[in-house]
């Protein structure tokens, strides 16, 4: 069948890079110091010369201290609420209000998601980064009323990628400390499937391991290229292509 226009488009890595990155910061969650930490002491401490109980002359570091005792022209306390004290404040904290959201435009937007779905057609582009040596882009009838898990791994593997969904299914240990923080392996990112409606085929797909199964029109850049690079393994329904085609999506 002929493919839809948006196959045609020039595959911009450029583009695709900062649509994806847009897609990711806007997943990042905020983190920050309380603005009060460090700062809950009750400190006294005077730094005039001539001062009535003040420190200058004293032999100590000029630090806002907590008085814990108070003898004729001497107190004494710990240092508080300065950077380089014990509790106090940080100098220059995280601020939690930091936004991270990277801004893009629509129309740059739309264009990172053609040239991803163009990539999707790139021979040396997919062969290079998946286990297949087949022709691309993968078209494939009715998809859609796929249910079962068992279903949909013998239609892929009856398209050639058998070697594929073993490559997929590798995982390692996370080298550094995400593998104590809940992101202990890394896996990889398999075949997408687009369909053009869901009939149970996301579920079914949802227990293969490196498969991703997607509507054609949530497509974005982060699905279509994983880690920021095209040209990832596609399978496309019958259906799917003619929506695009016929809505003219993305355009």
């Amino acid at each position: 069948m002929n493919l839809p226009i948006q196959f045609t488009e020039r595959v911009r890595d450029d583009l695709v890079k900062r649509a994806t990155l847009s897609i990711k910061s806007k997943k990042r969650q905020a983190y920050g110091a309380d603005p009060e930490a460090g700062n809950k002491h009750v400190t006294y401490w005077k730094k005039r010369q001539n001062a009535y109980r003040g420190q200058k002359g004293k032999g100590m570091s000029r630090v806002p201290r907590k008085i814990t005792v108070r003898r004729g022209m001497q107190i004494y306390g710990e240092g508080a609420e300065a950077p380089n004290t014990r509790g106090g404040r940080r100098a220059h904290p995280p601020k939690a209000e930091k936004d991270f959201e990277e801004e893009i435009n629509d129309k740059e937007r739309r264009k990172a998601i053609r040239s991803a779905i163009a990539a999707t057609a790139d021979q040396d582009l997919v062969t290079e980064k998946h286990a297949y040596e087949g022709e691309v882009p993968l078209v494939e009838d009715g998809l859609e009323e796929i249910e079962r898990t068992q279903d949909l791994k013998e239609r892929l593997e009856e398209l050639g990628l058998s070697a594929e969904l073993s490559r997929a299914k590798d995982k390692k240990v996370r080298a550094g400390k995400g593998a104590n923080r809940g992101r202990k392996y890394v896996t990889r990112a398999g075949p997408l499937v687009v369909v053009a409606e869901d009939e149970g085929i996301k579920d079914a797909g949802g227990n293969l391991a490196g498969v991703e199964v997607s509507l054609v029109d949530q497509l974005n850049a982060e699905k279509l290229a994983p880690g920021a690079e095209p040209g990832r393994l596609t399978v496309w329904s019958e259906k799917a292509l003619e929506k695009l085609d016929e809505e003219e999506l993305f355009q």
